[in-house]
């Protein structure tokens, strides 16, 4: 109850209370006017993009290579880099950003997808009297809505509901949840309102209804975190900046100071990735924004600094759309261990996380089974007994690493500082560390105000709230209707494409291949499920994807919506990118080979595809274990003990269904744990025995099988003596 204390007076007296209590003599609110003029007079000041598009790879290289020095060299392509590189270049500055995977490839594109101030930050803050975390919550929200409004087609408002289950709890979230309205003042997205139980279950109806006492509902913004942060580069490389993925740092140049005859950090030397080539990229300041990887920048300008990065994993899960409302999110304040866990709507899908475990930095983090099985059981704890919560039901885990960080100017330089930290060393390299995904842009801001002073440059103020990203500035909530009527697009692809890529939609669906349809006429689908078409490709290139692990986890965002649907779709990807590189069928393999393995142990079908494994057991009843013998064997008509293609195939000739060898030859290498090209009679009682389990669900070759066996039944004769007799 000590946060109901800490605000009693607050909801009497409004602001000036709660700023009282934290000791804070003036606190102000953001008129939504004023922002909104901000945005106008911020805009005003910069130029048109140099470039209508981004200039290709090759170019940006060239550009790299060619200059002679650069004002700013950012290491690192994450939302925080990307933004540094913005933020630079629209300040006049000659920008350069280098990053050795893709734009996104880590902690960034593997967030909660929220945009968020963070409730729990402000009931810390309130609770300790701590300045520091209101203020973090203060700006959070101001980024909040500036990123709403810059990117509208990859970010929009979202619900989201705080169930509560005793009766004194209502007054103590209610106080806390207008508290952090009241913080927002007019960049507050929506007023936050309570719900009757009843209310809570029609907009939640798959909510945990015994002893539910009512809900409050609240306002975050949610947004597609590795577009977003794509968009944030590719607008920093229309304005032009030299920006290039897969470009590593091997080491840093430094040169003496003649003034004061001490080493100066003077650019880097970088390695093309891809074509193994090293040049030297110089600048008169260099930035190290690379996240969990901080330390490792930072000890190469002095190897015998100390560490201030301490990293902790957090897991997330993707599950069908029919765990969540289609736009209404869950948040458990308080789980088993202490730990906050949402459960939000996300691409049609349910995404639900997050764990926090300290880690060891990685570039290839693999999210575990007991964090996967923690998330489940905490979801469990909030949903209806009416729902079954499969562990085979989970379509995607991935694990991000949060790049935590200590002070190395504090006193107390084991203390996680809770805000973000900006560093100059003593050569003068300027670190950027921490901070929270909602506020890379004020992040980026101060790391460049702080180059500026360093470095002596010449630039102005930053310029980047209110500058529209790549695919905002023409977006508009209807656009997509255009897409359908100009270009014979199906409604649902039309949809994607515009909350995709906002205005640049409409050069996507140029690039489309007819269908040969009556409709759609044009775009043909990656897979089935997905409105992910074959154009997005193409298309991906110019934005330079590189790889297959590229175009499936970041261009579009396959991997983590629904990992098999993303290996389905793997040979497509790689024959068109192949097509566009000029890939050599080795190439093409090894490109296969790495996305595969990306899925397998990245994406979470390691975990998945463990759930049924040769040493899986066979718990079923003996009733149960004849009825699927019964069915197995309606395959197997020569009882030879397993079944191959031939066998289904006949199987299915013989009720009128076609399909494909190859189609056949993947529905059973999934349940080929032997990997013999036949199914045995043990492993299909394997997989039913999992099935029943929930550990697996969805299994193409158990439906098609029980979906067969119907129909073969249902065309069994009837006897003379069960028909009333006969002639």
């Amino acid at each position: 109850m000590a946060f109901q204390k800490a605000v009693k007076g607050t909801i009497l007296v409004g602001g000036g209370a709660l700023a009282t209590v934290l000791g804070l003599s003036h606190f102000a609110h953001y008129k939504r006017k004023q922002v909104n003029l901000a945005f106008v007079e911020a805009a005003d000041c910069i130029s048109e993009p140099v470039n209508r598009e981004p200039p290709s790879r090759e170019a940006q290289i060239l550009t790299l290579k060619n200059t002679s020095e650069f004002d700013v060299l950012v290491i690192g392509g994450g939302a925080t880099g990307s933004g540094c590189a913005l933020d630079a270049v629209t300040r006049g500055l000659k920008t350069a950003l280098v990053e050795r995977d893709d734009f996104s490839s880590g902690t960034s594109s593997r967030s909660t997808k929220l945009i968020h101030g963070g409730v729990r930050y402000l009931q810390k803050a309130i609770m300790k009297l701590d300045i520091e975390q209101y203020r973090m919550v203060k700006e959070a929200l101001h980024e909040r809505a500036n990123l709403l409004e810059i990117a509208p087609h990859l970010s929009a408002p979202l619900p989201i509901m705080l169930p509560i289950y005793k009766w004194w709890q209502l007054p103590y979230y209610w106080v806390g949840i207008k508290l952090y309205d009241l913080v927002a003042g007019s960049n507050c997205l929506k007023s936050s309102y309570v719900l009757s139980k009843s209310r809570a279950l029609e907009h939640f109806p798959m909510l945990q209804k015994d002893k539910l006492v009512g809900a409050i509902v609240y306002y975050d913004g949610q947004h597609n975190d590795a577009r977003m942060n794509l968009a944030i580069a590719l607008t920093a490389a229309r304005y032009g900046a030299a920006t290039a993925n897969y470009m590593e740092v091997m080491s840093l140049l430094k040169k003496t100071d003649p003034q004061t005859g001490k080493e100066r950090v003077s650019g880097a030397r970088c390695k093309d990735v891809l074509t193994g080539e090293e040049f030297d990229v110089r600048a008169k300041c260099v930035i190290n924004a690379t996240g969990p990887f901080t330390d490792t920048v930072r000890k190469m300008d002095d190897k015998d600094t100390t560490a201030i990065c301490q990293p902790s994993a957090g897991v997330h899960i993707v599950m069908p759309g029919y765990y969540s409302p289609e736009s209404m999110g869950l948040l458990d304040p308080a789980t088993s261990d202490g730990r906050v866990i949402f459960f939000l709507p996300w691409q049609k899908m349910t995404i639900a996380g997050t764990t926090d475990t300290p880690t060891d930095v990685t570039h290839h983090p693999i999210p575990s089974e007991e964090d996967i099985n923690f998330i489940l059981n905490e979801v469990r704890n909030y949903l209806s007994c009416d729902v079954e919560v499969r562990r085979g039901d989970v379509l995607a885990a991935w694990s991000g690493i949060r790049p935590l960080v200590t002070d190395p100017k504090s006193a107390d330089t084991k203390s996680i500082s809770r805000n973000h930290v900006v560093d100059i060393s003593e050569s003068g390299l300027i670190t950027i560390a921490g901070g929270k995904w909602t506020t890379y842009r004020s992040m980026a801001e101060d790391t460049i105000n702080a180059a500026v002073k360093a470095h002596n440059l010449k630039a102005g103020p930053s310029r980047t709230v209110g500058l529209f990203l790549q695919g905002g500035k023409d977006w508009s909530p209807t656009l997509y209707i255009r897409l359908v009527q100009d270009y014979g697009l199906e409604s649902e692809v039309a949809q994607h494409l515009a909350a995709t890529y906002g205005d640049k939609a409409f050069e996507v669906a140029k690039m489309a291949s007819v269908t040969g349809k009556r409709w759609p006429i044009v775009g043909v689908r990656l897979v089935s499920e997905f409105p992910y078409i074959e154009a997005e490709v193409k298309y991906g290139i110019k934005e330079y994807a590189c790889t297959a692990v590229d175009m499936i986890s970041r261009r579009t965002r396959l991997a983590f919506l629904n990992v098999q649907a993303a290996e389905e779709a793997l040979p497509r990807i790689v024959e068109l990118m192949g097509r566009e590189l000029n890939w050599d069928d080795s190439k093409k393999e090894e490109e296969l080979e790495t996305a595969r393995k990306f899925l397998y142990y990245e994406m979470g079908y390691k975990s998945r595809s463990e759930q049924l494994t040769d040493r899986s057991e066979i718990s079923l009843l003996p009733s149960d274990i004849d009825r699927y013998k019964k069915r197995f064997h309606k395959f197997d008509a020569d009882q030879k003990g397993f079944i191959t293609i031939v066998d289904v195939q006949r199987v299915l000739e013989s009720i009128g269904v076609q399909m494909d060898e190859n189609t056949l030859h993947e529905i059973l290498n999934e349940v080929d744990l032997n990997k013999n090209g036949q199914v045995e009679l043990n492993e299909f009682l394997q997989l039913m025995s999992a099935i029943q389990k929930g550990r697996v669900s969805g299994s193409r070759l158990a439906i098609l099988m029980k979906t067969a066996e119907e129909n073969l039944d249902r065309r069994v004769p009837i006897p003379v003596d069960r028909s009333c007799g006969g002639l």
